[in-house]
């Protein structure tokens, strides 16, 4: 308590000393002395403990203001030398503007990059910058920042072109300037020295100040000078973040330790996440260690404790002052370009101790040791003083270079993310081209980054490569963090030097060499070897290799880059990477023996080894980087031009390939199944070694290798080696391999593996021959090999923009090049308005196509196959898909042809052929006959170019037709050869053979073919002159023979066709014409059987339709026949048969909502009778239209509900339904629903006597109620002082009416049973109550429900501009009849007193009725609801009228007078005119305008004032008009159904005269004043008792919710066409709850643009007892527990239904390829598509968003599984 107290007093003993302060006498008295630094220590000593850290609670507003006035103001004073105020804004005016712009991004907000111009990606704009700059016209990239870094416009490095916007372009004299004096201008020139000086002292104290206390570890004392004068024992208890323990942990353990409410622990948890730290309790020393000792014991279980210091108040005290300090000197240099230099000298300046001993290099050397909140500020600092100063940014970057390799290995030490570590600035001067270079060659930058990660990498092998098998989470951890490294390096590479100094090349190279280090480690590690018996017992770690490889995929690229751009460079590169490889083969080759082999003649010395044996490795990256610098000697022509300063004379072409044949042998094993039993890790490693992101730098270059290798080799010792690796030499060696008898007894598992390892084998030499779109390879250039791979994915299918880019691999720019040529190969097709857009193959590049494309995966294949020979079959040509034309090789590996007209290759192929020729016990297989006859396709078009493009001199030496034509045979050593068939006859042999139907085009095709070539070959030798044309003469004449033939056929099938059908259409018409009378009688049938809304035809055809009232028109009765959905039995429906029932949803909606302000009403104590115009919440009623059986119904559900049940037991999961709440869904359309509606007949007209006028109604009405109520009296029990009232009751009741007659239900007890079951659903979902039958609010809710329903279609009509009838789905017809027929029956299942009670409260808001006490104000009344209310509980009192009173007559005098009531209220309502032309009318209209005239006058007699005058009876009239129009229309909705009367055509179509015809039907004057005029004396005192209601004139004058009619309908909110404007938004936007701190999750939502904290704990509220999140809590305040949000960041539409349903929905906003971008993962500009967004909307107006989420969940079960509450 006396803490407390002395809490209290303190501040009133400072105030007094407060006051008497003054920040100038302070500041002239430092300008006098000696020793500033002691006098300033001095006066923070003595004031900082007294301004912060007094009590437990923290009050920064009032301490920043005191710290202001007593700190930082005689600071500023002595700084300035005069009034701060002035002298800040001098300095400001004197400022010349940065051109950078320097915005430090907030977390979420937008950010743009130029994928044009950008140097790199990091290189960003802020959204002022963007829109001001010529960037916004090209193609860019948007994306939301995680906060931290700046915008760098103005940076001329950044930006290839256009690096200034408009603000900050510099100015012409201000450049001249710069011109002349060479250098740039000093912005110290216009300091006086004096004031450089005060600057200099003040900044180095409070610099020096700031760094001591930030980086102070003690916790009980100060730094010297600053121990206060006084020093009590008051302590904190200070908890600190870290990123192992999980929010729930901390707030369970922060609750047991100082005991306090969950809601403060989360609070304390939520700051600790935010700044890094806080004090969880104040008090003595002892206290505080009680709480750390808890706090430590219950986090120490499982990791290390979470960190928790008891710390002296004034050492906070001074840790808070310190972070203010540093924020204060971040807005003084923001006034001058001067002082932001002079802070940048004071921090970098050397202290006493010499190396590293800068204030700058302590703060980051103590980085790791500092919390959250203390790093966050010192590095806004360094962003806005150090990295903004361009000179002393290059500085710093020499400093962080210097102190790299302690950063780092702080950094992987730490726990904190990336985010807020010192390390992440290394991209803004990494990035940067100039000093980026500087610090290779000064700093030997890249060596230190690539020998820090290397040692970081501890864990290796005997032979020193990586070993990540037994990978502890500890060492993952670290790993990640390892990876940083890499990022930097990348960072460093990015940009590639045009020009080379000596000092640069030499730098480069050592790095190299150590990145050659870091290769050798990782060459052949994680090897594999494969399992033979039994299943490999563990999964070997593979993802950390990949993982590494992944990300040094384009640092390889890179390097490769860079060596490209100096030839120096590239030999030097190539020497040292074939040394690397050199050396790891050297220790591999011990322990292999060598074997020779022979083929044909040809023998080859190798080495024995069996991939299926030994150990493999599929990690090769020596060899790979080696191959990728051997296609740049050819592609920058180096090979040709310095032959003798590489060694490649010294290449041993086998070495090369071992290796990554090795791999490819694997792949082809896998493929085969021979390692099913090393479990998936291979499998995963197989798929990302083809798989785009790793394939450029694993299978491709593993490709180049081989063809290097092959190039400078015999081609036949090359396939021999090849063979012997595939392990299928003994297959193809044997002298009668052709037979294959000797296979026979084989296993058959065996059998298969070879065939598949041929097949692989086939394929692998197609790739090696045909593989020439890498630019040094053969002659093409770099967009020839992106365009084969968009036409090769697009010959699978067309394909969406992000379908394409991901098939395709980035480069370290995350860029394809698929934009430079996408048009040139395909044409795109805009989306609808779901789906989206896409990309289709242009037909003449078809031609391109490769059935045996490198990068097609086995499924990619087979799709791409059927998809082509489809499309050939349609356009009618021959379905061979023959090997495309291609380009030419490289010299270097101009060799590579010959493969194909190698001995051992013919001898393969014949063999193969062979086989097929006589087919033996399936040795071989159909897609190894494929690759056979595609490599002969290769080798002809491969003759056939050559010989076209030869000039007639020199003889064109390959000449594969002639050795196709020999003898192909295979030799044995030393065999004579035999006499087989060549090639060539073994293909006219196939084309015959009845079992290769698929393979006769291919065939076909290449005999074309050959003769084709021999003919030019003929033609050569006779003439010499070769002419092109003549080449195809012979295939063309084929080929139009075929074409020709192939026409006629189809015409002739054309006109069979048309001569059959023909035939037919005659047949038919014959058929009607002889059997007339028969389909006109079936017609019939089918016109009555059809919904009663389409039935056109009335009875007499003369008499107009008349829906309501005495003439109503009789529908023609007929019997309802329905069928169970569930039985399949047809019943009738009829009052006293069995209940059929519709499946229905019953839900609360605002939808039509006026005012969403109405705060919820108490569910017990709502009175729901009379509905508010403002709509503010009603219960809608939608149904999927399907029908059952009441008993069939209810054995569902329980079927349903035992099941759950039963599941609960078992999974605590939620469904897409809540059985609790009595949901199911449909069981034939699986639609959500919770109830069911029973169907009942029409009710019988009564028949058409003489009915009384409106007065003698009124009359006799009047008589009835007063019986009603004095029946209802004797009812309730009497008290004593009632008696006397009683004496008055002697009024008779009317002729005919009998109060105490009880009628009997008509209905059955089935039917009965059911009408309770949908009263109650309605009763319990629309007030959100129990279910309680008895409660008379019951029928209420129903009436209720039926005209909100039918007010909600009607507004959906108007909004789709759909006609009023005929338009409606059936399932919402059937739903409206059921309705109103239900609502006409429900009061025969309640008590019969209470719903008369309710008709004659219903009525007395419109006839006055003394003995109802309140009656509402007419301007509080939704008219269509009195109606249907009305009508709907008249009949509890017809049931007792004996007298011939019609219910029709009755029906009509309500309609007549609510509808002149609501005539009053559209009046009343109607607001001053808008000043118009006066409207010329003609006689008819001139009638009802003086009639409206004269009833507002009327009007203003009543009421005086408070009606404004209105002259324009046209504008009066025009009013009602409108206003009125939906009301009728939804009375005629609801009489139509109600009474089933046929409705006129003219409703049936949105044609002029709709007014006449509905007043008409309705039985309505088209002049409605005449209702009012007609009836004047009656309605007269009606009018007087509505105006002279207490509260109208109160609303009138503004006292309450005062809606005009008509209503309009509610729409989504208008949301931005460009995506950026709505981010931009969300990041300003800052969590409501935890003062000013931005929210993670900000969501708007769609209906009333509320923007939401979501998804976290500082917004969670409660409700009914749960914590929810704020999304949840908003549904329920504004869409009646349904909402539709946009996830902002996430660019997702969020639904919500109640607390456990929800789904996410595609948003509205599409990029310009017409596809959606969830999670902005892709970055493409994003623009509003209306049509999606109208459909959203659609689906909210149509009360379908629970059941859109019923159908999502459905579907994708994961949904289920979100806590949807949370969001």
């Amino acid at each position: 308590m006396a803490a407390a107290e002395s809490d209290r007093e303190v501040p009133s003993a400072l105030c007094t000393e407060f006051l008497n302060f003054s920040a100038k006498d302070t500041a002239s008295k430092w300008l006098q002395v000696t020793d500033l630094y002691k006098e300033v220590y001095q006066h923070l000593a003595s004031y900082v403990p007294k301004i912060y850290c007094l009590g437990p609670n923290l009050n920064p507003q009032s301490e920043d203001l005191l710290a202001q006035l007593l700190l930082q103001a005689p600071l500023e004073w002595y700084l300035c030398g005069e009034d701060p105020s002035m002298g800040l804004a001098k300095l400001e005016q004197n400022n010349q503007p940065s051109q950078l712009c320097g915005h430090v991004f907030r977390v979420g907000e937008p950010t743009y990059s130029c994928r044009e111009c950008a140097a790199d990606p990091t290189c960003v704009l802020c959204m002022q910058c963007f829109l001001g700059s010529v960037h916004k016209e090209h193609r860019y990239r948007m994306t939301t920042s995680g906060g931290g870094g700046f915008c760098d416009c103005g940076d001329t490095e950044a930006w290839k072109k256009g690096p200034y916007c408009q603000k900050h372009e510099p100015n012409i004299s201000d450049s001249c300037q710069e011109v002349n004096s060479s250098q740039p201008q000093d912005p110290l020139a216009h300091l006086s020295t004096d004031m450089i000086a005060r600057c200099y002292n003040v900044f180095s104290i409070v610099l020096k100040y700031a760094v001591d206390m930030l980086t102070w570890d003690k916790e009980n004392e100060l730094p010297l000078g600053l121990e206060p004068p006084d020093r009590g024992d008051t302590y904190y208890c200070m908890l600190f973040n870290d990123e192992v323990h999980t929010y729930e942990q901390v707030i369970y353990t922060l609750q047991k330790a100082v005991n306090c409410t969950q809601k403060e622990a989360v609070s304390f948890a939520t700051t600790v996440d935010r700044d890094g730290r806080k004090s969880v309790r104040f008090g003595d020393f002892a206290f505080c260690e009680q709480a750390k000792s808890v706090i430590v014991r219950n986090t120490s279980r499982q990791s290390k404790p979470l960190r928790v210091q008891v710390m002296h108040s004034s050492v906070v005290a001074h840790q808070c002052f310190a972070l203010k300090a540093l924020h204060w000197l971040g807005h003084v240099i923001g006034y001058s370009d001067a002082l932001r230099r002079i802070l940048c000298q004071v921090g970098l300046e050397r202290g006493p101790e010499g190396e590293n001993s800068s204030l700058v290099d302590t703060l980051m050397l103590c980085d790791s040791k500092m919390w959250k909140g203390a790093r966050n500020v010192y590095h806004q600092l360094f962003m806005s003083s150090l990295l903004m100063d361009l000179k002393y940014k290059k500085l710093f970057a020499i400093q962080f270079a210097k102190n790299y390799e302690r950063l780092q290995s702080d950094y992987v030490k730490d726990d904190h993310d990336r985010e807020f570590s010192v390390t992440d600035l290394s991209v803004q001067m990494f990035t940067v081209p100039s000093l980026a270079r500087m610090l290779i060659t000064e700093e030997n930058l890249m060596t230190t980054i690539i020998r820090t990660f290397v040692d970081h990498l501890r864990h290796r092998d005997l032979q020193g490569r990586f070993q990540f098998e037994r990978y502890t989470a500890q060492q993952a951890f670290k790993f990640r963090r390892v990876q940083s490294l890499i990022g930097d390096l990348k960072y460093v590479l990015i940009s590639r030097p045009t020009e080379w100094s000596d000092q640069l090349r030499e730098k480069f190279l050592e790095g190299l060499d150590t990145f050659l280090e870091l290769f050798k480690c990782m060459q052949g590690m994680d090897p594999v070897v494969r399992q033979v018996g039994q299943h490999i017992e563990m999964e070997p770690e593979w993802e950390a290799a990949f993982t590494l490889q992944m990300k040094l995929t384009h640092i390889i690229s890179m390097m490769q880059e860079w060596c490209a751009t100096d030839e120096r460079v590239l030999i030097e590169a190539y020497k040292k990477c074939l040394t690397a490889l050199t050396h790891c083969h050297s220790g591999f080759t011990d322990g292999e023996q060598p074997i020779t082999l022979s083929i044909c003649g040809h023998s080859v010395d190798t080495i024995r080894y069996c991939v299926s044996q030994e150990k493999v490795s599929i990690h090769l990256p020596v060899s790979r980087l080696l191959a990728g610098l051997h296609v740049l000697l050819s592609k920058m022509e180096v090979a040709y031009r310095f032959p003798e300063q590489l060694p490649l004379s010294e290449l041993s072409p086998p070495m090369l390939i071992e290796h990554p044949l090795r791999c490819l042998v694997l792949c082809a094993q896998v493929h085969a199944g021979m390692w099913r039993r090393n479990g998936f890790s291979l499998v995963n490693q197989i798929y990302y070694y083809h798989n785009v992101k790793c394939r450029v730098e694993m299978f491709d270059k593993d490709l180049i290798m081989l063809q290097a290798g092959a190039s400078m080799m015999d081609p036949n010792h090359f396939l021999m080696i090849v063979l012997s690796r595939f392990e299928l030499y003994h297959i193809f060696s044997s002298a009668d391999c052709r037979k294959r008898y000797n296979r026979e007894n084989t296993n058959k598992d065996v059998v298969q593996q070879n065939n598949t390892l041929i097949e692989e084998m086939l394929h692998l030499i197609m790739m090696v021959v045909g593989e020439r779109f890498e630019a040094g390879v053969g002659q093409v250039e770099g967009c020839d090999q992106i365009k084969r791979e968009i036409i090769h994915q697009l010959c699978i299918r067309p394909m969406a923009h992000s379908e394409l880019v991901k098939a395709l691999p980035e480069n370290e720019n995350k860029e394809t090049g698929m934009e430079r040529v996408i048009d040139c190969v395909a044409s795109f097709k805009k989306p609808g308005v779901t789906g989206r857009g896409l990309y289709e193959l242009r037909p003449e590049c078809a031609k391109q196509f490769n059935l045996y494309f490198h990068h097609y995966s086995r499924a990619d294949q087979s799709k791409a196959e059927e998809a082509q020979r489809k499309l050939k079959r349609q356009n009618g040509e021959d379905t061979a898909l023959h090997p495309p034309v291609l380009p030419l090789f490289s010299p270097l590996f101009a060799s590579l042809v010959n493969i194909l007209q190698c001995d051992v290759l013919l001898g393969m192929l014949g063999a193969v052929l062979q086989w097929a020729v006589e087919p033996s016990g399936g040795h071989w297989s159909e897609s190894m006959l494929q690759r056979v006859l595609h490599l002969i396709g290769m080798g002809l078009l491969e003759e056939q170019q050559q010989l076209e493009n030869s000039s007639e001199d020199n003889d064109v030496s390959f000449n594969f037709t002639l050795k196709i034509s020999l003898c192909g045979c295979i030799l044995g050593p030393g065999e004579a050869p035999s006499n087989t068939a060549s090639v060539l006859a073994l293909l006219e042999n196939l084309q015959n053979a009845h079992h290769l139907e698929v393979h006769k085009d291919m065939i076909r095709w290449i005999l074309k073919t050959v003769a084709s070539i021999k003919t030019i070959r003929e033609l050569t030798a006779f003439t010499c002159t070769v002419t092109a044309s003549g080449s195809h003469g012979q295939e063309e004449m084929v080929c139009d023979k075929d074409k020709a033939e192939r026409k006629r056929k189809m015409e002739m099938a054309r006109l069979r066709r048309e001569k059959i059908m023909a035939q037919m259409s005659e047949m038919q018409r014959h058929f009607i014409n002889e059997n007339k009378e028969l389909f006109q009688q079936s017609l019939e049938e089918l016109d009555a059987s059809t919904s009663s809304s389409l039935e056109h035809s009335p009875t007499s055809s003369d008499a107009a339709l008349v829906c309501v009232g005495p003439r109503r028109s009789c529908p023609r009765e007929k019997r309802q026949v329905v069928t169970c959905i569930l039985c399949q039995e047809e019943q009738e429906i009829r009052a006293d048969g069995k209940a059929m029932v519709l499946a229905a949803f019953v839900q609360r909606s605002t939808v039509m909502s006026k005012n969403r302000k109405r705060p919820p009403h108490d569910p017990e104590h709502y009175d729901p009778l009379f509905m508010h115009p403002d709509l503010s919440f009603g219960t809608h009623t939608g149904s999927c239209g399907h029908i059952m059986h009441s008993h069939c119904w209810q054995r569902y559900f329980e079927a349903v509900q035992a099941k759950e049940q039963r599941r609960q037991q078992r999974l605590r999961v939620h469904t897409s339904y809540d059985v609790g709440n009595g949901e199911f869904l449909c069981p034939l359309c699986e639609c959500l629903s919770n109830t069911v509606i029973p169907l009942l007949p029409r009710a019988k007209g009564s028949s058409s006597c003489e009915q009384p006028g409106l007065g003698q109604w009124l009359k006799t009405s009047g008589q009835q109620i007063k019986a009603m109520h004095s029946a209802h009296r004797k009812l309730q029990p009497i008290s004593v002082d009632a008696v006397e009232e009683t004496v008055e009751e002697g009024c008779p009741a009317p002729e005919g009416f009998r109060v105490d007659y009880t009628p009997t239900s008509p209905y059955s007890s089935t039917i009965k049973e059911m009408l309770t079951t949908f009263g109650t659903a309605t009763y319990k979902v629309g007030l959100k109550v129990h279910p309680n039958e008895q409660d008379p609010r019951v029928p209420i809710m129903c009436w209720g429900s039926c005209a909100y329903t039918i007010q909600s279609i009607e507004r959906l009509l108007v909004d789709e501009e759909k006609p009023l009838f005929g338009s409606l789905p059936c399932r919402q017809d059937d739903c409206l009849s059921s309705l109103a027929r239900f609502g006409s029956a429900c009061w025969t299942a309640a008590s019969q007193p209470s719903v008369q009670g309710h008709f004659i409260r219903l009525v007395a808001a419109l006839i006055p009725d003394p003995q109802v006490e309140t009656s509402p104000c007419i301007l509080d009344i939704d008219m269509l609801h009195l109606l249907v209310s009305v009508v709907l509980s008249y009949g509890s009192v017809h049931s007792q009228d004996s007298s011939g009173l019609s219910v029709d007559a009755v029906q009509l005098h309500l309609f007549h007078l609510i509808t002149v009531a609501h005539m009053v209220q559209i009046l009343l309502t109607s607001g001053p005119e808008e000043v118009t032309m006066e409207q010329e009318s003609e006689g008819a209209e001139r009638e009802e305008e003086e009639a409206i005239c004269c009833l507002y006058n009327t009007l203003r007699t009543h009421l005086g004032s408070s009606l404004p005058e209105v002259g324009s009876g046209w504008h009066l009239w025009r009013c009602v008009k409108t206003g009125i129009l939906p009301y009728l229309r939804g009375a005629a909705l609801f009489f139509h159904h109600l009474n089933g009367v046929p409705t006129p055509p003219e409703l049936h179509a949105l044609c002029p005269g709709q007014w006449e015809v509905l007043c008409g039907y309705l039985s309505l004057p088209s002049n409605l004043l005449q209702l009012y005029h007609s009836q004047q004396e009656l309605l007269e005192p009606l009018l007087h008792g509505w105006c002279s209601h207490p509260s109208l004139r109160q609303t009138l004058q503004g006292g309450g919710v005062l809606v005009s009619f008509p209503r309009e309908s509610n729409s989504l909110i208008d949301l931005p066409d460009d995506y950026s404007a709505l981010i931009n938004q969300a990041s300003s936007f800052t969590c409501p709850k935890s003062g000013g701190d931005k929210s993670r999750a900000p969501t708007l939502c769609l209906v009333c643009g509320s923007m939401l904290c979501s998804q976290s704990y500082c917004c969670q509220t409660e409700l009914d007892g749960e914590d929810v999140g704020a999304c949840t809590a908003h549904t329920f305040a504004c869409g009646a527990g349904v909402g539709i949000f946009l996830r902002v960041r996430e660019s997702q539409v969020l639904f919500l239904a109640g607390k456990t349903k929800g789904c996410f929905y595609a948003p509205p906003y599409l990029d310009d390829y017409g596809e959606t971008d969830q999670g902005l993962r892709r970055g493409n500009p994003l623009h509003l598509c209306r049509e999606r967004y109208r459909k959203i909307q659609k689906l909210w107006r149509q009360h379908s968003i629970t059941e859109e989420i019923g159908h999502a969940q459905e579907a994708n079960q994961t949904l289920v599984g979100i806590d949807w509450q949370h969001l």
